[in-house]
């Protein structure tokens, strides 16, 4: 039985799971190069009801003239319509072993009906598509679904109601908790992604674009009229605006609380510089420790690559190139998941976890997240700039510097989808800004290992009722080029929670812990680490505007004066998970 041998996933001695593409330039499944198997069958936007009678426009795939029974692939979609050649191509892979494959689009997109609204549509019409195509006589009842971004989305959206047709997933870079992921990370409105994607996702039917600068369209203030400035008038970002704390719009978004809801194996990809990396590790960690069945608790599998949203594209991410090795089969990856799950093939002896080791750069297998071995390390910050293991000693210290959102921090890298952007940058453009707090460690004189999630501590007080703080890890390498790890924010309001907000005391010393994700990197001999705190990264996160109005609603904008505190009483640092030298 296959549920059987496939606890060997967790326990036995790491075995390689990937084929690495040692000179792929892209996704492998972007350049296909088979043609469909020649007795193929297609069938072109069949409609497919759903439980409401709305009817969405479904592409079929059968490998052979044989009628089947075969085991089926499935792909929902907002983006195509199922004539672009990456889809095109999955069809073409999937069909030439073996597999049916079915393509859908998703509803009030192109030629399904009813109505576009994200993410919300796609549980129930998910677990249709999955019961319609468990009934159909060409299938052997087993699905399985992958795919990327909002592709996985619907993987795990779908997962929800635990069809037993739906056997396996395989969902890269996808988010899980769309709040604090999507929307509104560390409280903070993830601006740029959510105006450039939201607002301009809005042919109903296409994906039609308009020529917006959307770096400079979202200067307009109030927030709550942006997509009207721009000419629109779209529901779910006004929606997503009018939900700034976690509240009952989210929860149903929020899938960690929700694994014991699923009992689904799962293909986690992820990317150390993907916007949704938090989920990633998230979406994993819940679902070996809650998932409704043992099975599904133990066969789950997480891969971080050094990639940012458009995994697996490239070996250079931002201003890094991580070297050949850091690309996957990808094709060969999925289908040995699928073979497994819906052929009943035997599994590979191998670890669930496999991570990417940036610095050093090369893949590592692990048996669990974080680390067992991780040893948890404060890192303190000092008034002369100095980034040590030693803590403060002094009865009071502290550094200022002044927030001002008519003037905020640029965004320089970072995970975030926008490709001008994103991914490790040079950060020496953000030299010369007095808004900045940088703490910096000695020359490191051998290699030291951070692999895992880092938490960042401020004993912070501001002149305003309402204000941001954010934390970067930077990597400085001996030539001066500086280049970012990983980043987090907290909005003052949201301090003790995301579903309460409350306004801060101007002046008071308060407690704000920061959730800066997580990395794998050694930094090398002569390399320094060094931490930026400040208070704004726009246009990636909204402006605070320091005022306590009400988000969203406000244009006015005053200065803020901030205080990172670093006493013996309060010493602000970072937690930074170090591995121990073998």
């Amino acid at each position: 039985m296959v549920h059987h041998c496939l606890a060997k996933f967790r326990f036995i001695a790491c075995v390689c799971i990937l084929s690495l593409a040692v000179a792929a330039p892209s996704n492998a499944q972007e350049k296909p190069k088979s043609a469909f198997p020649e007795d193929v069958q297609i069938t072109y936007h069949f409609p497919v009801k759903m439980r409401d009678g709305v009817e969405l426009a479904t592409d079929i795939y059968l490998p052979d003239g044989s009628g089947g029974p075969f085991p089926t692939i499935f792909v929902r979609d907002i983006y195509t319509n199922g004539s672009a050649e990456i889809r095109q191509g999955y069809a073409r892979h999937f069909t030439s072993n073996g597999y049916a494959f079915v393509f859908q689009i998703c509803r009030g997109r192109y030629d399904s009906e009813g109505k576009w609204y994200p993410y919300f549509q796609e549980i129930n019409d998910g677990d249709d598509a999955i019961s319609w195509i468990a009934e159909q006589a060409w299938s052997d009842g087993k699905v399985g679904m992958f795919g990327s971004s909002y592709l996985a989305s619907v993987q795990w959206l779908a997962a929800l109601n635990d069809n037993p047709a739906l056997v396996a997933i395989a969902p890269a870079v996808s988010p899980g908790n769309y709040y604090r992921d999507v929307a509104y990370p560390g409280g903070a409105f993830s601006l740029l992604s959510r105006a450039s994607w939201g607002i301009g996702l809005t042919g109903s039917r296409t994906s039609m674009s308009y020529p917006i600068s959307w770096e400079n369209s979202v200067n307009h203030l109030p927030l709550k009229t942006l997509d009207r400035s721009l000419g629109f008038n779209i529901r779910h970002f006004q929606d997503w605006l009018d939900h700034p704390s976690y509240d009952s719009y989210w929860r149903p978004l929020n899938l960690e609380t929700r694994a014991n809801e699923m009992s689904v194996p799962a293909l986690n990809i992820g990317g150390w510089y993907d916007a949704f990396l938090r989920s990633t590790i998230g979406s994993y960690v819940s679902m070996t420790k809650e998932a409704r069945t043992e099975e599904a608790r133990q066969n789950q599998r997480l891969v971080i690559g050094p990639w940012p949203h458009g995994w697996n594209r490239s070996s250079k991410t931002g201003d890094l190139d991580f070297g050949p090795d850091s690309l996957i089969d990808s094709e060969a990856l999925h289908r040995e998941w699928f073979d497994v799950w819906l052929k009943g093939k035997e599994p590979p002896e191998v670890a669930p976890v496999r991570l990417f080791v940036m610095g050093d750069n090369y893949w590592r297998d692990e048996y669990e997240w974080p680390l067992a071995r991780t040893q948890y390390t404060p890192y303190y910050f000092h008034p002369d700039g100095a980034l040590t293991a030693e803590a403060p000693a002094k009865p009071k210290a502290s550094l200022s510097y002044t927030y001002d959102p008519e003037n905020p921090v640029p965004t320089v890298g970072g995970n975030i989808m926008r490709t001008q952007v994103r991914g490790p940058r040079d950060q020496r453009p953000l030299d010369a800004r007095e808004d900045i707090l940088r703490f910096t460690t000695e020359p490191f004189e051998q290699k030291l290992e951070f692999t895992g999630p880092i938490t960042a501590n401020l004993h912070a007080s501001s002149s305003a009722t309402d204000t941001d703080f954010m934390v970067k890890l930077v990597v400085v390498r001996p030539d001066g080029m500086s280049f970012n790890l990983a980043d987090g924010v907290i909005r003052a309001r949201y301090r003790e929670g995301f579903e309460t907000p409350k306004l801060i005391e101007p002046g008071a010393i308060l407690h704000y812990e920061i959730d800066v994700w997580a990395t794998s990197y050694v930094v090398q001999k002569g390399e320094r680490l060094r931490v930026d705190i400040t208070s704004s990264n726009f246009p990636r996160l909204d402006r605070n505007p320091n005022t306590g109005a009400p988000f969203g609603e406000t244009t006015e904008m005053i200065k803020a004066e901030q205080t990172i505190h670093l006493s013996k009483s309060h010493p602000s640092h970072i937690v930074l998970p170090l591995i121990p030298a073998d």
